[in-house]
């Protein structure tokens, strides 16, 4: 049988060791031998013998996520082989997190991860109750971890001194050290006339940077 679908850019080959690696740029492959975590339902296939299982956040975790909406469904991979993992055809990046790293990101953009990296859901300082995206899912330890949004991402520096103002609703993530506060960009008197549709904006400050989308939330699927 002849296709272009055989091509060597479609074909999954073995990996030479375990680990995460870009499959193409809406996939990513993780050669497991041991253990690793992902978001429930990204598994697209997989080969060997692996097991998929719930993973708890604990009393704590399930808590905040209840109250603040925010979170991850996980499942640990475990076993010795190959598997597949997409969302919705997200393009797909892999940031390797070092010893003293800390990245926060929100939960709606992270695929999965290597087990040596630790998940905690944090409330965003200064941030106060108002926006959307104000608990983020911080990451520490060293390892990989795979990130998707819609369209290519914007990787913006941020130095003490040229903050960065980001829509709540577009932000991904940005390098924990930062620190972040509410701004409004909008006076009273243009909400009253009927605004510009971009009333507030998370302020990011110090030296780092912010990964955005280009595009904002899409609101999420009812589940009947």
């Amino acid at each position: 049988m002849k296709s272009d679908l055989f091509n060597k850019e479609h074909l999954a080959e073995a990996a030479p060791i375990p680990g995460m690696t870009l499959q193409n740029a809406k996939s990513v492959k993780y050669t497991v031998n041991g253990e690793m975590h992902a978001r429930q339902g990204s598994m697209v296939a997989f080969r060997g013998n692996l097991q998929f299982e719930h993973k708890s956040q604990g009393l704590g975790g399930l808590l905040k996520r209840a109250v603040t909406g925010e979170g991850l469904a996980l499942m640990a991979v475990r076993g010795q082989g190959e598997a597949w993992f997409a969302h919705e055809a997200q393009n797909c990046f892999i940031v390797e997190v070092e010893q003293g790293d800390a990245l926060t990101v929100n939960g709606r953009n992270v695929l999965c991860f290597d087990a040596t990296l630790h998940y905690e859901i944090k409330t965003v300082k200064g941030a106060g109750m108002t926006g959307g995206g104000l608990f983020n899912s911080v990451f520490t330890g060293y390892g990989k971890l795979a990130l998707m949004c819609e369209g290519n991402p914007i990787v913006i520096p941020v130095t003490p001194q040229a903050p960065v103002f980001v829509d709540t609703d577009a932000v991904v993530g940005w390098s924990a050290d930062l620190q972040t506060s509410l701004h409004r960009s909008q006076s009273f008197g243009s909400m009253i006339r009927g605004g510009s549709g971009e009333a507030v904006q998370l302020r990011l400050d110090g030296q780092g940077f912010v990964i955005v989308r280009p595009s904002e939330a899409v609101p999420q699927k009812v589940s009947n």
